[in-house]
C-alpha cells in the first residue's frame, strides 16, 4: 500500500520561496508518476505539476517559471520548489501518485501540507 508523507509547508511573505517534499513508500517508486496538487479555500483541487520516473515534467500555467518539480528515485522523494510566491498560491498542497501505464488518475494521496503566503 502506497504511503505519501509531505513536509515543508509554512508561512512565507509574498515574493519569497518555499520547498515542499514528499516521501513515498509501500511500492516501487520508479513505477509511479508523481504530482503536486493544491486546494485553496473555497476552490477545487487543481494539479500544479507532475513528473514521470524519467524526469519529464509539466506545470499548470499559473506556476510556470516559478515552481520546479523534481524527484530523487534513490530516496523515493519528490519535491516542489516554489519561488516568487504570491498570496494566490496560499493553499493546502498535496502529493499524489499514480502508476505509470496502469492508471490515468491519481489514486494515492498524502495528507497535505499548508502553504500560506502573506502580503
Amino acid at each position: 500500500q502506497v504511503e505519501l508523507v509531505e513536509s515543508g509547508g509554512g508561512l512565507v511573505q509574498a515574493g519569497g520561496s518555499l520547498r515542499v517534499s514528499c516521501v513515498f513508500s509501500g511500492s516501487s517508486f520508479s513505477a509511479y508518476v508523481m504530482a503536486w496538487f493544491r486546494q485553496a479555500p473555497g476552490k477545487e483541487r487543481e494539479i500544479v505539476a507532475e513528473i514521470t520516473s524519467g524526469g519529464s515534467s509539466s506545470y499548470a500555467d499559473s506556476v510556470k517559471g516559478r515552481f520546479t518539480i523534481s524527484r530523487d528515485n534513490a530516496k523515493n522523494m519528490v519535491s516542489l520548489q516554489m519561488n516568487n510566491l504570491n498570496p494566490e498560491d496560499t493553499a493546502v498542497f498535496y502529493c499524489a501518485a499514480r502508476q505509470m501505464y496502469k492508471s490515468t488518475s491519481y489514486d494515492n494521496w498524502g495528507q497535505g501540507t499548508q502553504v500560506t503566503v502573506s502580503t
